[in-house]
């Protein structure tokens, strides 16, 4: 009760942050004529006079209120969009490190120029990280225009990338690019034998566009360079001929040797199961004679035993992966796209190689990507809770909306009603359809207002087109 009555006098934690950051948006504004009445030219010498500043030993949060002035007067000339003061908000709490969560249609896009700019000023290079190739390839493109203006280099960082082309992209003052792509970079760099290969500079600061997809969705599936083989993945391939002869359970009790659990992705051996495995072992010299599968000694044949039947039942060739000039190509499951270089973890991609026929081989071992040391993130929605357990050191900025917003959310309409009542006019249009005959636009009885109505007409449009009318 106290702490409701606290709150309501002096505000949320949230809500004093950004009433200091009112503050300094009325700097900024303060600024906006100075900025207009400069040339091109001038306004683009501002990003070295900046430079230079930096270099002299001011901070960075000295010079953001000229520089987001800045951005903003480029952002008018470029694309004839000014940043708004909710926009410039989200800009600092960006720079501070912060998860700014904004609304979808408050320009996140436009608002990552802010934090860009500023932090490039200091010559060691911004990522903004992107969940797809698509988004980077879009965001770059449009956005370059404004950076270009203001005097800084942009690159793209996208998957299948020359190692020239990707050096160039790392070099420029700005990086785009895929969450997945930065993380293969930082450990093929991590595998090379001189500096001189290495594509990525030091990290130094980096922007998250919706960060609850990379942070938490994506970074559910580990990041793992695989290495050359050796003979001791050899066992895959007799492993993966032995659980081909194991019989699968079509009931969790039934006949058999072992029951897919296809909700948890996991595959049980039973009491037979166990017994049968232990004589093909046995059968193939892989166990010793009279020993037990789950001896001290023979934990390394359940695991492979387990990674093969898990290949050979819940991973399926063309859905969860493709073979592609002999290699299994793991697909996204988020974006149907391929991932060249990534692989499943726990031996799972060794059986899954075993499974196709070509040879396993031995993962090289998979590096934690240390962060930049600065680090901010943006998000239409998020999920809160998960990130104050996972990631105690970002704090959730929640910026308010700009004021002249013109979107109108509405509740998803009940149509199962009118759906009921639609079923015997499309068993009725079906059989008129059959018949050759036109179909009418308006239902008797349910009148032209209602969403069925649309349905129904969609529906005879396309058996008109089926039937070549």
């Amino acid at each position: 009760m106290l702490f409701k009555l606290f709150r309501k006098l002096f505000g949320s934690r949230n809500d004093r942050l950004v009433k200091q950051y009112f503050e300094q948006v009325a700097v900024i504004n303060a600024l906006e004529p100075q900025m207009q009445a400069l040339s091109d030219e001038q306004l683009r010498a501002k990003t070295e006079e900046f430079k230079a500043r930096f270099q002299a030993g001011e901070t960075l949060d000295q010079l953001l209120p000229e520089a987001f002035a800045v951005v903003r007067e480029g952002g008018h000339r470029v694309f004839q969009m000014r940043h708004f003061d909710v926009q410039m908000i989200g800009g600092m709490v960006l720079n501070a490190g912060k998860i700014a969560e904004m609304r979808t249609g408050e320009g996140k896009t436009l608002v990552a120029t802010l934090p860009a700019y500023l932090n490039a000023l200091t010559g060691k290079g911004v990522h903004v990280i992107t969940v797809n190739d698509y988004l980077a390839k879009r965001d770059a493109e449009w956005m370059s225009k404004l950076y270009n203006f203001l005097g800084l280099t942009v690159g793209i960082n996208l998957s299948q990338m020359p190692h020239n082309a990707k050096q160039q992209a790392y070099a420029a003052d700005i990086t785009y690019g895929t969450n997945n792509e930065f993380g293969f970079d930082y450990l093929r760099d991590n595998m090379v034998y001189t500096a001189e290969e290495r594509v990525q500079r030091s990290l130094s600061y980096a922007l998250i566009d919706e960060v609850d997809s990379i942070l938490i969705d994506e970074a559910r599936t580990p990041l793992i360079i695989s290495g050359q083989a050796d003979d001791g993945v050899n066992l895959y391939s007799q492993i993966n001929a032995i659980a081909g002869q194991l019989v699968r359970q079509t009931e969790e009790e039934g006949d058999g040797d072992y029951w897919v659990d296809e909700k948890a992705q996991q595959v049980i051996l039973s009491e037979l199961g166990h017994e049968h495995a232990e004589h093909l072992l046995e059968k193939s010299g892989l166990l010793v004679e009279g020993a037990s599968l789950y001896d001290a000694a023979s934990i390394s044949l359940v695991h492979h035993l387990y990674a093969s039947l898990r290949a050979q039942s819940l991973f399926h060739k063309d859905q969860h992966y493709v073979v592609r000039d002999g290699e299994i190509v793991i697909v996204d499951e988020f974006t149907g796209r391929m991932m060249t270089g990534r692989r499943w973890s726990d031996g799972l991609h060794q059986a899954v190689e075993a499974k196709e026929g070509g040879r396993a081989r031995r993962p090289r071992k998979r590096r934690r990507r240390r962060p930049a040391p600065r680090r901010s993130s943006s998000s239409g929605l998020l999920r809160r809770p998960e990130f104050r357990l996972n990631f105690g050191q970002f704090v959730l900025g929640v910026l308010p909306d700009r004021g002249d917003d013109r979107r109108r959310e509405r509740p998803f309409p009940d149509v199962a009603a009118p759906l009921n009542r639609l079923r015997p006019e499309r068993q009725r249009g079906d059989l008129i359809a059959s018949r050759s005959r036109p179909i009418g636009d308006d239902p008797g009885g349910l009148g032209g207002d209602h969403p069925e109505v649309e349905l129904l007409v969609l529906q005879g449009d396309h058996r008109k087109d089926r039937q070549g009318g």
